[in-house]
C-alpha cells in the first residue's frame, strides 16, 4: 500500500467524534447510555450525562487542535450558520482552563430576529436558541469544534431545516413500523429514511470570475452570447479530467474524507466546466449535514487554488444546469432497502405494498414535491438541457410497471428475466442485464432499491425535499394501516390496497420521454400539474389541506408553514431583485461604455478611410456602425424599460404581489435586455468587449 493510500485510510472521519472517538473519550457507561440515545432516538434528560459527554467531546476536540466550539444551524436562508465561542475560561490567578459544559454542549443562544423567520419574531423580539442534534456527530474544522444543532424562537417556532426534516423521520418511521407490525414483522426496531445526493457544480478561474459582476452577484451570467461551441459534441460527459480540475477534486476529497463525508464518485458532467460529486448513503439528517459540509468545502477548496466553484442551478444559458440527484429509500435497522423488490417483485408484498405508499403519495401531493425544489434559480433550469419538467411523474420501467398492472387487473404477473448483454468479443465476459432501463428525463425516478428525485436545484438544502417525502409518504402508509387493522385476511388486503392505488394513481406513472410535447399534453389530459415558477409553486405551503398533512404528523404548525410561505415570496422578489440592480449596472458601468468606445473607433476608421481619398470600399465599416447603433438604441429601450419596472418593484412591500410583479414584470424585462446586450457582445471586437466571455469561461481551465 503506497503513501498516499495509507493517509486515506489512516485519516478518514479523524476529525469526526464518531462511535470510535465516543469509545475513547467517554466512560463506559456513559458511552452506552449515548449510544441507547442515538440508536433509539431516545431524548437526553440528565444533565449529569451531558456533563459528562461534553467533557469527553472537549478533550477530543482539543486534542484534533481545536481551540473554539460552535453551534452548527441551518437556518432558513439554505446555508449554515455559526457563531463562534472559545474554551478558554480565565482564572482569579491571570491564568485560564478550558472549559465546556453540558449546558454549552445543550443549548446555544442566537439572534432569531436576524434571520429569515416570516413574521415569527420583529426585529425587538431577538432570542433564539440552539440544541443539540447528537444524532448527527460533531466534527473539528479549522480549529473549532462544529456542533450539529437545531434553530428555534423563544416561542418555539422552528426557525431552521433540521428541525422539521428530523421531525418528518420520526413520523414516517411510526407508520413504517405500523405497517410492518401489521404484515408480522416483530423484529424491526428502526426504520431510517436515507439518502445520498448528487452533487453537480461548474469549476472557472477565479480571474476571470472577478470580471463578471454578475456571477460574483448572483452566481449566474446575466449576459452571454452562445459560444461556438457548447455541449453538443458530448465530449466533456464522462471525459479525461484537467490535472488542475483533478488536483481540486483530490483535495476536496481530502478535505471530505477527514470529516467523515464518504465522497465516492466524480466525473465530468455533460457541460464544459461541469462536474459531479456524490457520496454513500447515510440517514437523511446526517446526508444533508454532509451535503452542507460538501458544498462549503467546494467553494472553499477552489479559492484555495484560484477557482471559483458555481452551485448555481443555472450559471449558463444554452447548457446543461447543475442539479442535485436526491436518492432517497428507507431502511430497516439500517440494513435491507424496504424499497428492494428481490428476484421475485411479483410475490414480494412488502416490497409493492410499500412502493405503491410512493406512487400514492407522488401522486396526491406533487404540490409539495413541486414547492420543495422552487426558487428563482431553478426556474432556469427545469424544462431542458437535461433537467427534469416542471411536470412531476414516476418511472418504474416496463416490468414493475407491468406487475403492478396485472395485480390491478386481476392478472398473473409475468416477470421477465433480464438475462445477460453478449458483447460479441471473445475476451470479454458476459454482463448481466438488468431488467428495465434508467430514464434520465423522468423528475422521480425508481433505479433499483431507491427513488432518485432529480429535480432538486444544486445550491439547495436536501433538508425541504426529504422533509416532504418523508411526510406524503407517512400519510399513506398511514392510511394503508388503518385498511390493514380492519382487514380479516392481511395479505388479501395488501393485495386490494395495491389494486386500489394503481386504479387511482396511475396516472403519475410514465415511462417515457418527459422532455416531449406529446407527454405535456398527455400529462395535461391526465390532470397532473404544471407548476412551471417558483411563485405559484409557493401556494401549497399554505393549502389547508397540506397544513392539515403536517399538523397531523407533528412536521410543521400552521405558523411554521406560513411563516415560510413568506419566506419563500420574499426570497424570490430578492434574487430576482438583485439580479436586476446587476445587470442595469453592468449595462450603465461596464456595456454602454464599451459600445461607445467601439462606435467612436468605427466612426473615426470611416473618416479616416474616406480622407485618404482613394477608393476605399467602407462597406463592411458602414455596415458594422450601422448594426451596432441598431443594438445600442435597443439596449437603451431595453434598460430604460427594466430600470422603470424595477423602481416600481424595489417599492413594493414584500408578499405575493411583489413576487408577482418580479416574475412577470422584471424578469421578461431582463430577457429584454440580454437581448441587444448579447448581441453588441458578437458585434464588438473582443479587445473592446468589458468581460469574459462564456467561451472564456467554460474553456479557460486548460
Amino acid at each position: 500500500m503506497n503513501e498516499r493510500s495509507t493517509e486515506v485510510l489512516n485519516n478518514y472521519a479523524s476529525r469526526v467524534f464518531n462511535d470510535g472517538a465516543m469509545r475513547r473519550y467517554l466512560p463506559g457507561d456513559t458511552y452506552k447510555q449515548l449510544k441507547k440515545i442515538i440508536d433509539q432516538g431516545r431524548p437526553m434528560e440528565d444533565p449529569a450525562l451531558a456533563d459528562i459527554v461534553a467533557n469527553g467531546l472537549k478533550r477530543w476536540a482539543l486534542d484534533q487542535g481545536a481551540t473554539h466550539y460552535t453551534h452548527w444551524f441551518q437556518p432558513l436562508t439554505g446555508s449554515t450558520a455559526e457563531k463562534h465561542d472559545s474554551f478558554i475560561n480565565p482564572q482569579n490567578d491571570g491564568t485560564i482552563i478550558m472549559s465546556f459544559s453540558g449546558k454549552e454542549l445543550i443549548r446555544g443562544e442566537g439572534d432569531a430576529s436576524s434571520f429569515p423567520n416570516g413574521g415569527l419574531r420583529v426585529t425587538f423580539e431577538a432570542r433564539g436558541y440552539t440544541a443539540w442534534d447528537c444524532t448527527s456527530p460533531a466534527f473539528v474544522k479549522d480549529d473549532t469544534l462544529y456542533i450539529p444543532t437545531c434553530f428555534y424562537s423563544f416561542n418555539g417556532e422552528v426557525l431552521d431545516k433540521k428541525t422539521p426534516l428530523l421531525r418528518s423521520m420520526e413520523a414516517i418511521e411510526r407508520q413504517a413500523l405500523r405497517v410492518l407490525r401489521l404484515l408480522g414483522d416483530t423484529d424491526a426496531q428502526r426504520v431510517l429514511a436515507m439518502t445520498g445526493a448528487e452533487q453537480e457544480y461548474f469549476i472557472v478561474d477565479k480571474a476571470q470570475l472577478a470580471q463578471r459582476l454578475d456571477l460574483a452577484l448572483c452566481g449566474r451570467t446575466l449576459f452571454g452570447a452562445k459560444p461556438a461551441k457548447g455541449q453538443e459534441m458530448d465530449d466533456h460527459y464522462y471525459g479525461n479530467i484537467k490535472d488542475r480540475i483533478m488536483n481540486y477534486m483530490r483535495a476536496v476529497d481530502d478535505e471530505l474524507w477527514r470529516l467523515g463525508v464518504p465522497a465516492k464518485t466524480e466525473h465530468n458532467e455533460a457541460a464544459p466546466a461541469q462536474h459531479e460529486l456524490a457520496p454513500v448513503y447515510a440517514s437523511v439528517n446526517i446526508a444533508t449535514d454532509q451535503n452542507q459540509l460538501t458544498m462549503e468545502t467546494l467553494k472553499k477548496v477552489a479559492l484555495r487554488q484560484d477557482l471559483v466553484c458555481l452551485l448555481h442551478e443555472k450559471p449558463f444559458a444554452k447548457v446543461n444546469g447543475s442539479g442535485k440527484h436526491n436518492n432517497w429509500s428507507l431502511n430497516v435497522d439500517g440494513m435491507k432497502s424496504l424499497l428492494d423488490q428481490g428476484k421475485t417483485p411479483e410475490s414480494n408484498l412488502r416490497f409493492l405494498l410499500f412502493l405503491t405508499a410512493v406512487i400514492w403519495a407522488v401522486d396526491e401531493y406533487a404540490d409539495l414535491l413541486r414547492v420543495s425544489v422552487a426558487s428563482a434559480g431553478n426556474d432556469q433550469r427545469l424544462g431542458g438541457y437535461e433537467a427534469p419538467p416542471a411536470v412531476i411523474s414516476i418511472f418504474l420501467g416496463d416490468e414493475l410497471n407491468d406487475v403492478l398492472t396485472e395485480i390491478e387487473t386481476g392478472g398473473k404477473s409475468t416477470i421477465r428475466q433480464g438475462g445477460s448483454l453478449k458483447l460479441g468479443v471473445t475476451t470479454l465476459p458476459n454482463l448481466p442485464k438488468d431488467t428495465s432501463d434508467r430514464n434520465r428525463t423522468s423528475p422521480f425516478a425508481f433505479t433499483g432499491k431507491k427513488f432518485e428525485f432529480r429535480m432538486v436545484g444544486s445550491s439547495m438544502s436536501i433538508a425541504d425535499c426529504n422533509v416532504m417525502i418523508n411526510t406524503i409518504v407517512a400519510e399513506t402508509l398511514s392510511r394503508m394501516a388503518e385498511r390493514l387493522e380492519q382487514a380479516e385476511d392481511i395479505h388479501e388486503e395488501c393485495r386490494l390496497i395495491i389494486r386500489d392505488v394503481m386504479r387511482d394513481h396511475k396516472r403519475i406513472i410514465f415511462n417515457g420521454n418527459n422532455y416531449s410535447e406529446e407527454w405535456r399534453k398527455e400529462a395535461a389530459a391526465r390532470g397532473l400539474p404544471n407548476i412551471d415558477n417558483a411563485v405559484d409553486a409557493a401556494q401549497a405551503l399554505i393549502s389547508q389541506r397540506n397544513i392539515d398533512l403536517f399538523q397531523r404528523h407533528s412536521v410543521f404548525s400552521r405558523k411554521e408553514l406560513e411563516s415560510r410561505y413568506e419566506i419563500h415570496l420574499e426570497s424570490y422578489a430578492k434574487t430576482v431583485n438583485i439580479e436586476a440592480n446587476t445587470m442595469i449596472e453592468m449595462t450603465r458601468r461596464q456595456i454602454i461604455p464599451a459600445v461607445v468606445k467601439y462606435a467612436k473607433f468605427l466612426s473615426e476608421t470611416l473618416v479616416s478611410l474616406k480622407d485618404t481619398g482613394l477608393a476605399v470600399d467602407v462597406t463592411l465599416e458602414a455596415g458594422l456602425l450601422k448594426d451596432v447603433s441598431a443594438a445600442s438604441a435597443a439596449l437603451r429601450t431595453a434598460l430604460t424599460k427594466l430600470e422603470k419596472v424595477q423602481e416600481k418593484g424595489t417599492a413594493m412591500p414584500h408578499g405575493l404581489e411583489k413576487a408577482v410583479w418580479y416574475r412577470d414584470k422584471v424578469l421578461p424585462a431582463m430577457e429584454a435586455l440580454r437581448t441587444p446586450a448579447d448581441t453588441l457582445e458578437v458585434l464588438l471586437g473582443k479587445d473592446f468587449w468589458p468581460m469574459p466571455t462564456y467561451t472564456d469561461l467554460m474553456f479557460g481551465i486548460l
